[in-house]
């Protein structure tokens, strides 16, 4: 399948840029670009018609197109979870965690930014995180030292949008400090009783509709309004260290920039976690306009820019050869989630039909356990390495940790990532199968083999041809009931047992 001889063209490589060599090779840069609340056929590549994304179609020519890769989880927390610990969400209770709740990473495992600084590289975060800041049972701080958090679990630098863009607080924290706070304005979160006297007071929103600007909440978006939206939890204080929501994708993309130059002599691993399209979706008023979707296609064409962007300092700096590009997302899409903006499908007769179906042949989206709600894009570029084209091999972001540990030359722990299954064949486009079983979580578990798919229930599971049926429509348990039995025994073994990477399927 290669045409080159890729040993050589990193050598070459290590002898223009003088860059850091294990056994004679260089280590590839590598950076994910992941998005939130991205559909699988929200790029055009995928089949976006009304959403233009010149920057992530580029992507898509120079690498490989997964047309079957799943994020774990049909929600954000559990997934990203999974792409950064290699366990599936439900080993550990992951799930979309409320404001002020405690990092739920345990700081004694072995990471994926862990795994890379063995290897020598520099790691950095920069934007979504949702995986808590905190010790359990304490008070978050948000005032003085937050910790832990990203540094507690491999990174060397975060710079942090700390829950979502929808949740309070609504300020950026740099590695353990809150940016541009000021002291005489301290921030409180959590209950509305023993704020400080001397902090800054939000409007209510469950009283105050009109203090919202943006869009009015359609459903629990409305408990503390800041800059003019209503935000899930409580927060008083900090008002010089408020986001603006309309420059989030600028301030991101410059932390990455400058992450990039600052190491851009040395190995680095780069977890570039964008807002977009999470809710609220308030683009820069620049890409108002730019899709034919209102709202949510505007922030899709936004994230399209901050991929581009990134991947142009990437290419600024001779880069581009020896580093992994990874775009994707941390699970299907959704429409009202919370807000009355407008930016829906027809799959009820409350919502607008604005003819754009983003999980496009798949059933459901986020929070669902069928193939909408997991099955996402995901492209992953390394020109020294992999070959332009599309693959069909089942893959899931659970299975980095082990494949780039196989990359980097690293013996994973028996008891790090453990669900974490390695495919680095075909995440380089030499293996067309993938792996042989992928977990799907949502409301409830589901187990992926070939075209089959089981979904557990009480009664013993629902059964899917994937290969006949892409839309999940039709039940066919009844009519393979020894199919519904084997992936059933294997579920169960997956969720009493080691982990994926240790039992014997």
């Amino acid at each position: 399948m290669r045409s080159r001889n890729w040993i050589g063209c990193l050598l070459a490589l290590a002898v223009a840029g003088g860059a850091i060599t294990v056994a004679g090779a260089v280590k590839p840069n590598v950076v994910i670009i992941y998005g939130d609340d991205v559909g699988y056929a929200d790029v055009g590549v995928y089949g976006a018609k009304k959403i233009p994304t010149p920057n992530l179609d580029a992507l898509a020519r120079e690498g490989l197109v997964f047309t079957d890769a799943h994020c774990s989880a049909a929600t954000c927390t559990p997934s990203r979870f999974s792409l950064l610990t290699g366990r599936l969400g439900f080993r550990n209770g992951a799930r979309i965690l409320p404001p002020n709740a405690p990092l739920i990473i345990p700081t004694n495992i072995l990471t994926l930014p862990g795994l890379f600084k063995k290897a020598g590289y520099v790691t950095g975060v920069v934007g979504k995180w949702h995986l808590g800041v905190g010790r359990k049972g304490e008070p978050t701080d948000w005032n003085g030292v937050v910790k832990p958090g990203p540094l507690e679990v491999g990174f060397d630098y975060s710079f942090l949008l700390p829950y979502t863009n929808d949740r309070v607080p609504c300020v950026y924290l740099q590695n353990h400090r809150v940016v541009n706070l000021d002291p005489k304005d301290p921030i409180h979160v959590g209950a509305r009783t023993g704020p400080d006297s001397r902090s800054t007071v939000y409007p209510d929103g469950r009283k105050n509709r009109a203090a919202m600007t943006y869009y009015e909440s359609s459903h629990g978006h409305n408990q503390s309004v800041i800059n003019g939206i209503g935000r899930i939890g409580y927060m008083c204080g900090g008002k010089s260290a408020l986001w603006n929501d309309e420059t989030m994708a600028d301030v991101f993309v410059e932390e990455a920039r400058v992450f990039i130059a600052k190491h851009k002599d040395e190995q680095f691993f780069l977890y570039f976690s964008s807002q977009d399209i999470h809710v609220p979706r308030v683009p820069h008023p620049r890409f108002k306009g730019k899709s034919k979707l209102s709202y949510r296609g505007d922030a899709m064409v936004q994230l399209d820019w901050s991929a581009g962007e990134v991947i142009k300092a990437l290419d600024k700096h001779g880069l581009k050869e020896n580093t992994i590009v990874i775009f994707s997302s941390d699970n299907g899409p959704v429409y009202d989630d919370g807000y009355k903006d407008g930016c829906t499908v027809p799959t009820s007769k409350r919502e607008v039909d604005r003819g754009h179906d983003a999980s496009g042949p798949y059933r459901g989206g986020k929070y669902q356990i069928y193939e909408g709600g997991t099955r996402v894009p995901m492209i992953v570029r390394w020109p020294a390495r992999i070959e332009p084209g599309s693959t069909k091999a089942l893959i899931s972001q659970t299975d980095f940790m082990a494949s780039f540990a196989e990359l980097l030359d690293i013996d994973l722990p028996d008891d790090a990532a453990i669900d974490s299954q390695n495919v680095l064949k075909a995440l380089l486009g030499e293996d067309p199968q993938g792996t042989v079983f992928t977990v799907e979580e949502a409301r409830g578990v589901a187990l992926r083999k070939g075209p089959w798919k089981l979904v557990a229930t009480k009664a013993g599971g629902k059964l899917y041809n994937l290969d006949t049926d892409i839309g999940e429509q039709t039940d066919v348990a009844d009519q393979h009931p020894e199919i519904v039995k084997s992936l059933s025994t294997t579920l169960t073994k997956i969720k009493q047992g080691k982990g994926l990477r240790h039992e014997k399927l």
